[in-house]
């Protein structure tokens, strides 16, 4: 397999078809079991994705007259080659030659020619580009004009930090399942397996790791003795305040990193009940339920239409991860910048608060909602909740006492220069007795 070629189709379907990437790579390795050259696809096009608004610039600024649509595919190849030759330092005669061999891989050799002129073009002119680039807000940062334009918005001192931020590789975060272990342990084991790990101070079982690693390296991830989820996730279980005889709602819970957490903070809940509507995701979160021999309830079913699920039993805490821009997690899903438009936001919106609004009554008086998204914009966060306390009249906001994060109007922000978590939003509605 031609690993270019393989990585342009692969980022075909991201941008002619709206696939997520993680989607498109997993179609892509159905049919390559090489790990070594899996990486190397993977990183190419979560490298691409992760750059592209400046990759492209680059390229239509070199290429004469736009390719047609039907070439999307060699456009990519190019943006393969600038990208392997400024960002991974591949050796300019390898990346060149090897992006031009892969035109025939995609039975495009009229291409060839091409693709070498625009990418030795590029190695002539870098110094005149890198000019051209600084009079683009959006080629400068590698991310869409309206993503930095709500983002100077909403956070107007931090807004070019978060953006350079995006665009470096995310940490990988550990979550020890204490009921199987203690923390302090697992670093041991660890370190034993030839991996450095930090404890968090953010959270009781959170680890740090100084390298990425697979989940085969993982001592016990198979059994259930660990998981990976980033640090600003694992703080949505302090907030629901659990104990025993509790029942408890996860709505769009899949893939099911926050059901986990909570089935280990607190094994004796009178139920868990996890909810989500996509098939996709859903099989993602019995995965999960299998691997950590999890006791709780999954059905596939859109939590906004209780009478197709609920039993009618009131829930003691309801947590409501909404679908949203997910902005807050750029750097793990660098395709986010082109899947995500800003005439999207509306929609999420109104889903959001339809959430809000159906999921309430399903709370006992005294009860806690935790709502909570990954997205960076007001619009979806605290704006969100403000519209939603106007509305009902038995809402109050105990607030949260903690000291990570940024305090807002209504709840508190994790963001991805800060404590290097990814961005996440909380906030704390109580159901008054």
């Amino acid at each position: 397999m031609n690993s270019r070629a393989a990585a342009a189709r692969t980022l075909l379907k991201v941008v002619k078809q709206a696939r997520p990437l993680d989607l498109s790579l997993t179609d892509t390795f159905k049919h390559l079991d090489d790990r070594k050259e899996q990486s190397f696809i993977q990183a190419l096009c979560y490298g691409v994705m992760r750059w592209y608004p400046q990759l492209e610039f680059i390229a239509d600024t070199l290429l004469d007259k736009p390719l047609k649509q039907k070439d999307t595919d060699i456009k990519l190849l190019l943006l393969l080659g600038i990208y392997q030759i400024d960002k991974m330092r591949t050796p300019e005669h390898a990346a060149v030659s090897a992006t031009v061999d892969a035109c025939n891989t995609l039975e495009k050799s009229w291409a060839r020619h091409l693709v070498n002129a625009i990418l030795r073009r590029y190695l002539r002119e870098k110094t005149r580009l890198e000019t051209l680039l600084n009079n683009s807000t959006s080629a400068r940062f590698a991310h869409p004009e309206w993503l930095i334009e709500k983002l100077q918005q909403d956070w107007p001192a931090q807004w070019s930090a978060l953006l350079e931020k995006n665009n470096s590789p995310p940490p990988m975060h550990l979550r020890v399942n204490l009921l199987k272990d203690s923390r302090d342990n697992y670093i041991e084991k660890l370190s034993l397996a030839g991996l450095e790990g930090k404890a968090s101070p953010l959270t009781d079982s959170g680890i740090s790791l100084l390298r990425p690693a697979t989940v085969e390296q993982l001592p016990g991830f198979f059994s259930g003795h660990v998981s990976v989820q980033d640090f600003g996730a694992q703080l949505a279980v302090s907030l629901l305040k659990l104990s025993g005889g509790l029942a408890v709602l996860d709505a769009c819970a899949a893939p099911g990193g926050k059901t986990a957490h909570i089935f280990e903070s607190e094994p004796k809940l009178k139920k868990l009940v996890a909810i989500d509507q996509n098939a996709h995701r859903i099989a993602l979160l019995e995965a999960t339920q299998q691997r950590l021999s999890m006791d709780i309830q999954i059905i596939q079913a859109d939590a906004r239409v209780a009478e197709s699920w609920w039993d009618g039993e009131l829930f003691d805490r309801i947590l409501l991860d909404a679908p949203c821009s997910a902005t807050g997690v750029i750097r793990r899903h660098p395709d986010i910048k082109m899947l995500r438009q800003a005439n999207q936001i509306a929609r999420l919106n109104h889903s959001q608060s339809t959430l809000l609004s159906r999921l309430w009554p399903l709370l006992k008086p005294g009860g806690k909602m935790l709502y909570v998204t990954c997205s960076l914009f007001k619009q979806e966060n605290d704006i969100q909740i403000e519209k939603f306390i106007d509305t009902f009249d038995d809402v109050q906001l105990p607030g949260i006492d903690a000291d990570w994060g940024v305090a807002t109007d209504y709840g508190r922000q994790t963001l991805p220069t800060i404590e290097d978590t990814d961005g996440f939003y909380y906030a704390v509605l109580e159901k008054k007795a």
